[in-house]
């Protein structure tokens, strides 16, 4: 993978809470003739030897559920906000740019058997579920949704084996720019770039201690 050193996060549990909190993923893959792609919610899983694994499942019968078949290797975006920075804002006179955060992992796919796909299933749905006022879990529906619906969809695990964190925040400028940014972020109705501004902010002091 490319590397961009000012802007590549070194911080592994950063990386990992980042993931976490952005699991709604882009899973691109590859049939041997073209690219698929296609974006599914995934669970995230530290192993005790520090290995990464990602949960997660695609309709059947769909361009991104061969590909996986095909050719297990794999690559996976985590997007997390974004937003543009203006010139005017530095305290030197270049061209503008865009301030973001992302996670590109690449790993190796393992297609889950019906029983795999319903306990992801399960635990995908206990996740998501919990912080709802009324939450609906599996073992309330009606016996056969789950063994009826699952011929519909494919569950797979990912075991990430290279890992990219991409947090560019303006790290490579001076602190009087960073602290202008910080404050033009937050100063629009943005909320993407209110969230970068944040993000920047608790950085500021580490970065120009």
């Amino acid at each position: 993978m490319y590397k961009l050193p000012y802007f590549t996060e070194p911080d592994h549990q950063k990386v990992l809470q980042f993931m976490q909190a952005y699991p709604f993923i882009t899973l691109i893959g590859y049939d041997g003739m073209k690219n698929v792609a296609t974006q599914v919610p995934v669970l995230i899983e530290k192993k005790e030897d520090g290995q990464l694994l990602l949960r997660g499942h695609v309709m059947r019968k769909t361009d991104h559920c061969t590909a996986l078949e095909q050719n297990k290797d794999v690559l996976v975006l985590f997007q997390g906000p974004s937003c543009y920075v203006s010139p005017s804002w530095y305290t030197e006179k270049i061209g503008g740019t865009f301030n973001y955060e992302t996670v590109h992992a690449r790993g190796t796919a393992r297609m889950f058997s019906d029983a795999e796909t319903i306990q992801l299933l399960t635990d995908l749905t206990a996740h998501f579920e919990a912080p709802q006022e009324n939450p609906l879990y599996t073992d309330q529906l009606a016996p056969d949704y789950m063994p009826m619906n699952v011929k519909a969809i494919a569950g797979f695990e990912v075991i990430i084996t290279d890992i990219y964190p991409i947090f560019k925040l303006s790290q490579n400028r001076d602190d009087e720019s960073y602290i202008n940014i910080v404050k033009h972020l937050r100063a629009g109705s943005d909320t993407q770039a209110h969230k970068i501004a944040d993000e920047m902010a608790s950085r500021r002091t580490h970065l120009f201690a």
